[in-house]
């Protein structure tokens, strides 16, 4: 099996994407997209196999070599900062990682002038490094889900999240003050794979390269 190339990729959309990409450059992959609990399909006559894992758990899989490639978010490459090579950008997912308050704070509120300040967020280490950059002083209270509600029950002044449209920030009375980062999905590689399987994988990335 060490002449197979893996793939890690999260479900829900970046799957139906990756899906859709790589149907572009001839590997195909619509298997992945049936409705079954399977996690890992092999496709023999092309030597590729996918694992379908939590997006945050792309990154590591692939760091420590279990899988050659693997497409994930720049947002979970930000938190985690792992040791990968990141050839391209795919340009699909695309939303935008910000800071953002109550309405009512924000009509008196000057960025400007925070000093020491509380952020409920999915991502305190990135969240962290961009405060502290600016020399001003956070409280971090990592949350799992519905980070917009924090500000509603006093948990947090603030929040750091991924915003799309900005629908939920606006129907639970937050508006967007900064933005931290321009968020798009990446391909990520292990670099002891990019060695053992170079040609491989150099074919993969050219090729997605022209689709993107």
């Amino acid at each position: 099996m060490t002449d197979f190339v893996t793939i890690a990729i999260p479900k829900g959309r970046i799957l139906q994407e990756s899906v859709a990409l790589f149907k572009k450059i001839g590997i195909d992959c619509e298997e992945l997209l049936a409705d079954t609990r399977k996690l890992i399909f092999e496709n023999p006559v092309q030597k590729m196999r996918y694992m379908i894992v939590r997006a945050t758990d792309v990154p590591t899989y692939v760091e420590y070599g279990c899988a050659d490639l693997g497409i994930v978010g720049k947002d979970t490459l930000m938190e985690q900062d792992k040791d990968l090579y990141e050839p391209l950008d795919l340009k699909f997912g695309y939303c935008r990682m910000m800071v953002a308050e109550p309405v009512g704070l924000a009509r008196d509120d000057d960025p400007s002038s925070w000093s020491n300040i509380r952020i409920a967020t999915k991502y305190p280490n990135v969240t962290e490094k961009y405060f502290s950059a600016k020399g001003i002083q956070v409280e971090l209270i990592k949350l799992y889900g519905s980070i917009e509600l924090a500000p509603l029950v006093g948990l947090s002044e603030r929040i750091v999240d991924l915003v799309s449209t900005g629908e939920t920030l606006k129907q639970n009375g937050l508006v967007e003050v900064e933005t931290i980062a321009e968020i798009t999905t990446r391909l990520i590689v292990n670099r002891a794979s990019l060695k053992t399987k170079h040609q491989r994988i150099t074919e993969i990335i050219q090729g997605l390269e022209q689709h993107v």
